[in-house]
Parts: C-alpha cells; structure tokens; sequence
C-alpha cells in the first residue's frame, strides 16, 4: 500500500467557525504527515465592491481605506487563529493574506506553490453573498489541479 505524504498543506481560511473546524483537520493532517501549513486568507474585493456600491446606492458615503483596513485586520485574524493552533500543536504555520477573488487566489497560490492539499469548511458564507456569489469551497473543488479536502460540521442526528 503507497504512503501519501501532504508536506505542504493549504489551509484556506476566511475566519468562521466552518474554517476553524477545517484548521483543526488540515493541522490533525499535518502533525500526521510532518508536514508545514500555508494559513491563506483572501480580502475580497468582489465583495468590497458589492458592498459599496450597495452603500453609495443608499446616500451613504462610504470610506474606501477604514472598510478595506478591517477587512485586512479581519483576515489577518483569521490567519493569527491557525497559526496559534498550529503552535499549540508544534505545527509550523505560515500565515499568508492575499486580495482577490477568493476562488481564484486560491486556487492560483495552491498551484503556483506546490501545494500537496487543500482543505477548507463549507458554509463559511450564508445568505444573500452565498446567492450571489456561489460556494467558494464548490468552486474550488471543481477549478482546483491540487486535491481538496472540505470539512463540514457534524450535525446530530
């Protein structure tokens, strides 16, 4: 029987529950493999703009850099809250906040950095951004040449 061994494993993380249930996995993966942790959360800017243009639409004049400065703060968070759980565990994790289409950047660092996995939480989003927007993690698993693995949370029965 082969032996797969994940040295690189992506953890794509947008700071819901859903994504820390998966950091929790993908760092399970790495303590079995003895592999490094990429932590990588993207600032949208699909969802920027959506959300200014909804805000210009009603009167209200938005600032541009304070709502892309906490966007920033928040993904960095994200990225802060798997690395801690990976040190807690003596995961090395390496923290990386890219700005994009999330589905696109990605599935872009995963492949342009060798990645061995992917994995990541479904229903991070909900409502109207999920209508719109589709399921990050649907996409990814369709787009992605590197294999992705998608955490759920259990639901009692």
């Amino acid at each position: 029987m082969a032996t797969v061994n994940f040295k690189k494993i992506m953890i794509a993380t947008d700071g819901s529950d859903y994504s820390g249930l998966a950091a929790e996995k993908g760092i399970g993966l790495a303590r079995l493999s003895g592999g490094t942790v990429f932590a990588v959360c993207v600032v949208s800017n699909t969802s920027l703009s959506m959300y200014m243009d909804y805000l210009s639409s009603t009167g209200v004049s938005p600032n541009w850099e304070l709502i892309y400065e906490g966007l920033e703060i928040q993904a960095q968070q994200a990225v802060d809250y798997v690395k801690g759980l990976g040190e807690k565990k003596g995961i090395n994790v390496e923290s990386i906040v890219l700005e994009g289409v999330p589905v696109d950047e990605l599935i872009h660092y995963a492949e342009e950095n060798g990645m061995d996995i992917i994995v990541m939480g479904t229903l991070g989003r909900t409502g109207i951004e999920r209508l719109l927007l589709g399921s990050v993690a649907g996409n990814v698993v369709r787009y992605s040449k590197v294999p992705v693995v998608v955490v759920r949370k259990k639901h009692k029965a």
